[in-house]
């Protein structure tokens, strides 16, 4: 979805990034808040107050995107909502328009490539100014509910023992390393906003490229390991990060574009579901979101079943 000189690693097989093409699409289930601590009776009122409402959940065409729309999915039930299934149905391209015409319900989105789709010339880059400007770009009928913690984006990864022995956990730290730093990617890369000219621009930081044309696979890990590189771009949910004992840097000036995991939602989510979603995208972090990646690409697990086992270890 953006300038990125990396990739998502996993095969369609195993669930990974698909370009589908534009499936038919149905109804889903509405819900009511999951609280903490709420009483029997309290949880009987809510099953009762949506009971018969369908709410049409939708996901991308992509591994992590359908485990989270489960998520969702399996909370609206809990809450006593009937939820209708339209998983894995393509591109922004294809369900955006099924969406805004009001057949799907419920989508979890990314914040800063849904606000470009909406607003391609939006100057916003950092994650609380991208959630405020796509708060606004939204269509008529349609809102965006509490945007999670978890990221599903590109970012500059070094090593733990390369971020531990210079002290960095931001971009910005780079500068103070004192010996040579270079970073790895695909050839086209080296001239993308997100390359050296763009580190050298927005945090004065010089590095040098090298082409490693796997976009952040195998042998860009294999490269960081071995110090042939002290930088790659991978996604932060990349199930490599955690495998690879790897280190996002925190990017505090906006190189990348923010892209939080963000509900959308229509009218059709009350605000009784609205608040079962919220509590959802409250719980879930960074570590959950590479977590639930890794047991879809490393266990092969349904999605349904890695969402059943989230929810109960979030007691939600």
């Amino acid at each position: 979805m953006s300038n990125s000189i990396s990739r998502r690693t996993l095969t369609a097989g195993l669930g990974g990034v698909a370009l589908a093409g534009m499936f038919g699409l149905a109804a889903c289930g509405n819900s009511d808040p999951l609280s903490n601590g709420s009483s029997t009776s309290a949880s009987a009122a809510s099953g009762s107050a949506a009971a018969g409402k369908k709410i049409v959940v939708g996901s991308q065409d992509y591994y992590s995107n359908e485990i989270i729309a489960e998520i969702y999915s399996q909370a609206l039930e809990t809450a006593g909502y009937t939820v209708d299934r339209q998983l894995r149905i393509g591109q922004r391209e294809a369900y955006l328009p099924e969406i805004e015409a009001g057949k799907i319900d419920l989508f979890p989105e990314y914040s800063g490539p849904l606000l470009q789709f909406w607003q391609a010339d939006t100057k916003a880059r950092l994650s609380e100014d991208v959630y405020a400007a796509l708060s606004k770009a939204v269509p008529s009928g349609l809102r965006v509910l509490d945007q999670s913690e978890a990221t599903d984006q590109d970012s500059y990864v070094v090593t733990k023992a390369f971020a531990d022995k210079w002290k960095i956990s931001t971009i910005e730290d780079l500068a103070k390393v004192t010996t040579k730093l270079t970073l790895g990617g695909n050839s086209e890369g080296e001239s993308r906003p997100n390359g050296p000219k763009g580190l050298k621009s927005t945090y004065g930081i010089d590095v040098a490229f090298t082409p490693i044309e796997d976009g952040g696979g195998p042998l860009t890990v294999k490269a960081l390991k071995d110090d042939d590189i002290q930088l790659a771009i991978i996604y932060t949910a990349d199930p490599s990060i955690t495998e690879n004992d790897l280190v996002s840097l925190t990017d505090t000036k906006g190189l990348f574009l923010a892209s939080h995991v963000v509900p959308l939602a229509s009218k059709n989510v009350d605000e009784a579901a609205a608040a079962v979603i919220n509590k959802i995208s409250k719980a879930m972090t960074p570590e959950d979101l590479i977590a639930l990646n890794t047991r879809s690409v490393k266990e092969e697990l349904p999605a349904a079943t890695i969402a059943k086992d989230w929810l109960a270890e979030k007691k939600i």
